[in-house]
């Protein structure tokens, strides 16, 4: 077979065929990435030069990981924000906590507070704190969670107090208005022209996780059984909110980007968050009404949901929505078993992720057991395409620069 590019490579996958290598992600969107510690390490360990640090994912503590990083370990993806560690007026300086400078988004407004550094909203209400001796950041205020509110016609407002709405990826602070698209739209254009990766586009989308980060996750996981018709006009809100910044989102950026990505964390440990028919009544026909209209706009685009945990009894369901591939197959989970997976969605679903496990496996195996860990997985997941090799969500901290690049060989 002939080598092919990496945007080849990728698409023929998720297409169900067997490209010339399995495709490999690191930092193609914001569950495959690496906190900024281990990126360190690794630049390190692969005798590269010293990096500025960008912190593009400022919660999660996420490094943009640079092009000589991603020609090393052969990544076949990039995020549609990746080329933004070479705009230096985009970035400030930071510390982390160790002191090592770093780079933050110069839109980012964090203070030094005694326990730790924090961000303010509108109202001068703390939204996230970074605690000390804490890694990331954890969101503190929620504008629903003691509101009586039954309209929701301030919802913009509302999303504009919580972190994950606020502080957002590059190109943010661009607005969903004629200048940020505009903004958008060239940089996915020089992307593309620069790259013969595939481009993951992050939109989000999120409906049963904006719930729970609007209103706390306590409070809407009752409001969902105790007040249906609350919790309904609350979705139809904001899946009105998601489909017209979604068109004006494609209409910028969608000739440019092979994967779009949304994303519901639905699952736990054990099972899914709710009930199958729960999900039928609230989330599945918004879901659908979401991925149909994004291929609608862009007929050639690949629908991917970021989706943790145990969803095994959801699967079928968010096939027949309209889903295309899944992310990050977290396999440790209950019925979330590779082979199960491949042999009952295989033919329907692409799976991206479930490449090694990121919880016990990376962190605390030898480069060996990582090797004969990724190898088994590779085998199970490729036959007949459908795959793409990422660790089970982002790389913490703590990961050994070995054992990463162990994966990645392995991988490759």
């Amino acid at each position: 077979m002939d080598k092919m590019t990496s945007q080849e490579r990728v698409l023929k996958a998720i297409n169900h065929k067997e490209p010339d290598r399995v495709p490999l992600d690191l930092n193609g969107h914001r569950s495959s990435g690496i906190m900024v510690q281990a990126y360190k390490e690794l630049r390190n360990y692969l005798g590269l030069p010293p990096s500025a640090l960008f912190i593009y994912d400022f919660i999660q503590q996420l490094a943009l990981v640079e092009d000589d990083v991603l020609d090393v370990v052969g990544a076949d993806v990039v995020e549609i924000s990746h080329d933004f560690y070479k705009k230096e007026d985009y970035w400030q300086d930071w510390q982390l906590q160790d002191g090592t400078p770093c780079k933050i988004p110069s839109f980012i407004r964090v203070e030094r507070v005694h326990d730790g550094s924090v961000v303010y909203g509108d109202e001068s209400q703390v939204i996230c704190i970074q605690k000390n001796g804490c890694l990331y950041f954890e969101q503190t205020h929620f504008p629903l969670k003691d509101s009586d509110d039954m309209t929701f016609e301030r919802l913009p407002y509302y999303l504009q107090q919580i972190m994950w709405c606020r502080l957002g990826i590059p190109p943010a602070p661009a607005a969903f208005d004629k200048e940020g698209f505009e903004i958008m739209r060239a940089n996915a254009q020089a992307l593309r022209k620069s790259t013969e990766r595939a481009i993951y586009a992050t939109f989000g989308g999120n409906l049963l996780e904006i719930g729970q980060f609007s209103f706390r996750i306590d409070n809407f996981l009752c409001e969902l059984a105790a007040n249906p018709k609350r919790v309904h006009t609350y979705l139809e809100k904001l899946t009105e909110f998601h489909l017209d910044n979604l068109r004006r989102y494609l209409g910028a950026v969608g000739e440019y980007v092979d994967i779009i990505g949304f994303g519901d964390d639905l699952g736990m440990q054990t099972g899914p968050q709710i009930s199958p028919a729960m999900y039928r009544e609230f989330f599945k026909p918004r879901h659908r009404l979401l991925w149909q209209y994004a291929k609608k706009l862009c007929p050639h685009i690949k629908i991917s949901l970021h989706c943790c945990g145990s969803v095994y009894p959801l699967l079928k369901d968010l096939i027949e929505a309209g889903l295309d591939v899944i992310n990050p197959v977290q396999f440790n989970c209950k019925d979330m078993e590779l082979s199960r997976l491949k042999q009952e969605f295989g033919r329907d679903l692409a799976f991206w992720g479930g490449g090694c496990d990121t919880r016990e496996i990376l962190p605390r195996g030898t480069p060996e057991q990582i090797r004969e860990h990724v190898r088994k997985n590779i085998q199970i997941m490729s036959r007949g395409g459908g795959f793409v090799f990422q660790q089970v969500h982002n790389i913490m901290a703590d990961v050994p620069p070995e054992n990463i690049v162990a994966m990645f060989e392995a991988a490759r």
